[in-house]
């Protein structure tokens, strides 16, 4: 089953009642025939061709990150995507690196050297050893929802689907060449940092800014822009930010990521419009329904809202029926449900990382970064 990206067509509608959508991806830049990670994202970015995407630096010199332009269709948003890995791969090229689309290093190399910018070596020096060698690599979905209150309700709607959303971008279960039986070590590499996972509740907005300013007093981070939430009213733009997902193989699994999480974004509002407000997860719950997806991805899973054991499918088929309605509105039902049966019926990044892992071809799966096959 091959995936193609969306084009625009008849189902589509241009009216999106303000849900606009962009994607930020990390990438990791390693040696084309070690995989070790090298610290080239100064160079890379200085010879980024520029589109309607952006690239900047991450917290360590061997990653980057890009962002798309905003979108209204997932026809614009998949085009941005493909340009931007094109674009990062050319530039890598020339500089004797290439991208690696994997949530985490698949092998090892030497420590990577810390950044000289301010406030990465005040980060540096507050989390010491948890950051000593976290280059981690994300998939960001940010929606538009400029109203403060109206996006912290939203994050309290998006709470409960976030470990479907994670089972579905699973891509990081290699790590110093070994398979270590986790869908994603990524998450837990982010379960060391002082509040990480799914998101509090929230009353409102200034609930949501003062829980955070409570962290920042608390000196566990550093500032507003560095919560560790994996759903938050973004600190620079008027969005909600979704930061669950692995950075993924192909630009089709970013395109699903931001289609299911416009289309939740949209339900929420609908229910909020209604007067319902969103689910108050038991933490405990809530942990352990991410776990399980971070160890099982399309396998086992718990739903975090009646706290029972099920299936990640069970939880997939429940998240499409619930964002079908609005799925259909914007014209992306047709993609998203190809995709999502491409992804239960052929496998996920981590799954083709581990019969890459068993080819002895596993560099070439991550750095392909999607533009050099049809996934």
């Amino acid at each position: 089953m091959v995936i193609t990206l969306p084009a625009p067509g008849p189902g589509a509608t241009d009216d999106l009642s303000g849900l606009t959508v962009g994607v930020e991806e990390e990438f990791l830049l390693v040696d084309p025939d070690t995989g070790y990670p090298v610290p080239a994202a100064a160079d890379v970015l200085a010879d980024l061709r520029v589109g309607p995407w952006t690239g900047q630096a991450e917290f360590f010199p061997t990653q980057v990150e890009t962002a798309t332009g905003v979108c209204t269709e997932l026809a614009c948003l998949g085009d941005e995507l493909t340009g931007a890995r094109r674009a990062v791969r050319e530039a890598a090229v020339a500089h004797g690196v290439l991208p690696m689309a994997s949530g985490v290093p698949v092998v090892d190399g030497p420590p990577p050297p810390r950044s000289d910018k301010a406030r990465f070596a005040a980060i540096h020096e507050r989390f010491t050893a948890v950051l000593e060698d976290y280059q981690a690599c994300g998939c960001h979905v940010h929606v538009g929802v400029p109203d403060p209150d109206t996006a912290a309700a939203v994050v309290n709607h998006l709470a409960p689907w976030l470990p479907t959303l994670l089972a579905l971008s699973v891509n990081s279960p290699v790590r110093s060449g070994r398979d270590r039986r986790h869908e994603s070590l990524r998450l837990l590499d982010q379960a060391r940092f002082p509040g990480a996972g799914l998101p509090p509740y929230f009353a409102s907005g200034a609930d949501h800014d003062e829980q955070i300013a409570r962290l920042v007093d608390c000196g566990v981070i550093v500032d507003n822009r560095m919560t560790f939430w994996l759903a938050r009213r973004s600190a620079h733009l008027p969005t909600v930010e979704v930061r669950v997902a692995d950075t993924v193989q192909h630009p089709w699994e970013a395109v699903l990521q931001a289609a299911l999480t416009r289309a939740l974004v949209r339900v929420a509002l609908d229910e909020l419009d209604r007067g319902r407000e969103g689910p108050r997860l038991d933490p405990q719950l809530g942990a352990a329904s991410l776990w399980s997806a971070a160890r099982h991805g399309i396998g086992a899973a718990i739903d975090p809202v009646a706290g029972v054991a099920t299936t990640a499918r069970a939880r997939i088929d429940a998240l499409l029926r619930l964002t079908a309605p609005a799925l259909r509105e914007t014209g992306d039902w047709a993609f998203t449900r190809a995709a999502v049966d491409r992804l239960l019926t052929k496998g996920t990044g981590a799954s083709r990382q581990r019969a890459a892992l068993r080819r002895g071809t596993l560099i070439a799966e991550v750095t392909g970064v999607g533009i050099t096959g049809s996934g």
